[in-house]
């Protein structure tokens, strides 16, 4: 597959019950990130295949706790305009994570939200 699913990120309403229970679930491994401002990104990997991930207090105020997985993609600069071309809303416009790439955040024209991801090389 040219664009495979990547990374998953759970925003929750309570990062440590999460943390918990995905620990006790699964056996994943959880580290924590301390992303400055006060933010930290909790990151996992399965040990086997799959995408690994994050987990971080849920960024929009009121929202439920919720996943959004990341697709892989080439410039996610072009990816994000061509989404909203084909009539994706744009949430999250490109922002970079530092040294680890950059990433945008749309829904699909059905609502369904996705997010891009561009691998810094």
């Amino acid at each position: 597959m040219a664009h495979p699913f990547c990374h998953m990120e759970l925003g929750s309403t309570d990062v440590a019950k999460a943390k918990t229970f995905y620990t006790n679930m699964f056996g994943w491994a959880i580290t924590d990130v301390d992303m400055g401002g006060s933010m930290i990104y909790s990151t996992f990997k399965p040990e086997d295949t799959g995408p690994g991930g994050g987990m971080m207090m849920q960024p929009v105020p009121g929202a439920p706790s919720a996943w959004l997985p990341y697709v892989a993609v080439d410039d996610v600069q072009a990816a994000t305009k061509k989404a909203a071309g084909l009539g994706a809303k744009v949430h999250v416009d490109v922002q970079e994570v530092p040294n680890l790439g950059w990433f945008s955040v749309i829904s699909d024209p059905t609502g369904a939200a996705l997010g891009l991801w561009q691998q810094k090389v």
